[in-house]
């Protein structure tokens, strides 16, 4: 895969990050797991043991349930935002490593979890607004769009 498209990639796993924190690192996990990245014998191989996975992915569904509880802080609150950018680097760093591009692909997983996370919170904020306030539909599409989106995006890697 060329440079190009790994950044891109990197980057898109991030946006998939600043939706949801914990889904781009489990769809990494999953990818590597199910050899669609390829990680073995880099620095992110763990990645692909199902201890990480079940881990991960245990991780991932806590933040779907969590998320739809009121008392749950907005993703752009400091620590919220703190963790879409690490988990979003994190996850482009893993995809960068099969490629040999982990530092670059870093800094596309965190411009990408940037601006997932704002972009998120306002089309969110919108459309509730949209939805007469109601905002558990919104919350379950955007779900549907983060995990959905992020195994889409490692399948794509794979294939590239």
């Amino acid at each position: 895969m060329t440079h190009t498209m790994v950044l891109l990639f990197a980057l898109l796993i991030g946006v998939v990050a600043g939706l949801r924190s914990m889904t781009a690192p489990a769809v990494v996990a999953w990818g590597a797991w199910l050899g669609w990245l390829p990680v073995a014998g880099t620095w992110a191989s763990f990645m692909g043991h199902w201890v990480t996975v079940l881990i991960l992915t245990v991780f991932l569904v806590g933040e779907l349930i969590t998320d739809q509880l009121p008392s749950t802080p907005a993703r752009i609150v400091p620590p919220q935002f703190g963790a879409r950018i690490l988990t979003g680097g994190f996850a482009g760093a893993v995809i960068g490593a099969g490629w040999e591009h982990t530092p670059t692909a870093l800094i596309a997983g965190v411009l990408g979890a940037v601006a997932g996370t704002l972009g998120g919170y306002h089309l969110r904020k919108l459309l509730v607004e949209k939805n007469g306030g109601r905002d558990l539909p919104v919350a379950l599409a955007e779900d549907v769009l983060a995990v959905g989106g992020g195994f889409l995006i490692v399948a794509l890697a794979m294939n590239l």
